[in-house]
């Protein structure tokens, strides 16, 4: 397909037809021989749309003749490797709902976003993370006769992307085959109108989260953009250089945190055509080095699990303001609101209005929590901020989130992990700020009687067992925490804490 905007912002509406199938919204217009992926975790190997498409037909035929039928779910636990895309593409192609798992999880982590979507099985070159838990099977191995693509719409359940669990538990988003569409108007703003002639994507974000799937992934796919896959086990100067150079990348989506690690290695680069970043705001400095370093503007862009590329910055199109996050994608209403749902000039709730394309259709099995998350024709955000001559300006959270090395990291995950430790009475998690990731995860724990624990053992014991970005880097033992008369910890006195603590 082409790209949707044409090189202009005014005049958009995303188009829903009736018949919407994100299989087919991948491959339509590609010719076989087309360039898709370019594979680099061993040496060099180019994926034509073509073998692609044979990778993902193969999936749909498998998983058709295991007996998954439309709306069961199947997990994808890969990192960038071109069975992740043919994972969720096969899955889509029959009408199945793929769920993105991170191949950093630990057990704990895994059970529990496979206990809640219950998938038929998952795809995985891991089999040995998800024994107990799911049926796990290699792509590769699955055979069947070929598959017919089922007719689903843009309501159609497609992909269940689970939160930062911001608030309890992480819930899972159920995204219909609308979210790629909804995807491709703001990931063409912030990569200055994306598909151009000699365009390659990268990002070092992994495919299994929403900002590689969708802000890299498949739209790339979609417009006919070859996307890199090779994210390399730690981000570096030198391995990112290298494998930028290696997959003739232009178009990079980093996050903040990658970009600090640059700036601060004094890396250089030339050739790129545009990058993109998100999860918090830049600043002007940033921006400055980013025009002198890279060679390129960086535009900034805000989005969710819940309602992903809502709005950007498009150097292209219009000068950047520092501390603002860009202007609202075509397609998107967004505004700022007050308590009774209005929009107001002032600071107040940053929400989008219902029905854009990528939003999602609601919870899993979360009615509850869909309600809350709207006030009135308006998706909130949970963030606050104001709307200035156009442009977006963050102002703060309203949750609890954790914003650190371009992870959101919600507390209750981590702190309900920390509560399985034997030593452990009650904790409570909060973000302290840090120059390098924004913010550091910070654990304040009272141990249990005479029991004992170190910093340590408590790190070690989320890092086994959530994931290696979730661990507490630092842990403060204390004699009582700040609770409310209902017995839950008051996180904002933690985080006021954490705050003088970083001054200090």
């Amino acid at each position: 397909m082409r790209p949707v905007l044409q090189g202009k912002l005014e005049g958009y509406e995303v188009e829903l037809p009736p018949d919407l199938n994100m299989y087919g919204q991948v491959f339509e217009g590609k010719d076989e021989g087309q360039l898709a992926l370019i594979d680099l975790r061993q040496g060099r190997r180019e994926v034509s749309f073509g073998e692609l498409r044979q990778m993902a037909d193969q999936v749909a035929a498998g998983l058709h003749a295991r007996g998954v039928v439309q709306g069961d779910r199947v997990g994808v636990l890969f990192g960038q490797d071109p069975w992740c895309a043919a994972g969720h593409l096969g899955a889509w192609k029959i009408g199945a709902i793929s769920v993105p798992l991170f191949k950093l999880f630990q057990r704990a982590a895994l059970e529990s976003r496979i206990g809640d979507a219950q998938p038929k099985l998952v795809l995985t070159d891991a089999p040995q993370m998800v024994e107990g838990l799911a049926e796990a099977v290699r792509p590769e191995d699955l055979r069947g006769s070929e598959a017919e693509q089922a007719r689903t719409g843009p309501e159609t359940p497609a992909v269940l992307i689970y939160t930062s669990g911001t608030t309890g538990k992480p819930k899972g988003a159920l995204h219909g085959h609308r979210i790629l569409a909804g995807h491709l108007p703001g990931v063409e703003m912030s990569h200055d109108f994306l598909g151009q002639p000699g365009d390659v994507l990268w990002t070092p974000a992994d495919w299994a989260w929403i900002g590689g799937l969708f802000d890299v992934l498949m739209p790339g796919l979609a417009l006919g953009v070859p996307v890199v896959a090779g994210r390399g086990e730690k981000f570096s100067c030198e391995n990112f250089a290298a494998l930028v150079a290696e997959g003739g990348a232009r178009n990079l989506f980093l996050p903040p945190t990658a970009l600090r690690m640059l700036k601060a290695g004094g890396a250089r680069m030339q050739g790129l055509r545009s990058v993109a970043s998100g999860g918090e705001p830049l600043g002007a400095e940033m921006l400055a080095w980013g025009r002198e370093a890279l060679g390129v503007t960086i535009n900034e862009f805000y989005g969710q699990t819940e309602c992903n590329m809502v709005a950007s910055s498009c150097a292209a199109a219009f000068a950047p303001r520092p501390g603002a996050i860009g202007k609202p994608a075509p397609g998107v209403e967004l505004a700022v609101i007050d308590a009774a749902g209005q929009k107001t000039a002032g600071e107040g709730d940053i929400a989008v209005r219902r029905g854009a394309a990528s939003m999602m259709l609601g919870y899993w099995q979360n009615p509850q929590a869909t309600a809350e998350k709207y006030r009135g024709d308006w998706m909130l955000t949970g963030d606050r901020g104001v709307i200035e001559d156009g442009y977006v300006r963050f102002v703060g959270r309203e949750d609890d989130v954790i914003t650190s090395a371009g992870y959101r990291i919600g507390p209750a995950e981590i702190e309900d992990c920390l509560l399985t430790h034997p030593a452990v009475a009650t904790c409570g998690v909060v973000g302290k700020p840090d120059d390098l990731r924004t913010e550091i995860v910070k654990a304040y724990v009272v141990l249990k009687g005479n029991a004992d624990a170190t910093h340590e053992e408590l790190s070690e014991w989320v890092r086994d067992r959530l994931a290696a970005h979730c661990y507490p880097r630092e842990v403060a033992f204390v004699d009582a925490l700040p609770m409310t008369v209902t017995g839950k910890v008051i996180r904002g006195t933690l985080r006021e804490m954490a705050r003088k603590e970083a001054k200090a």
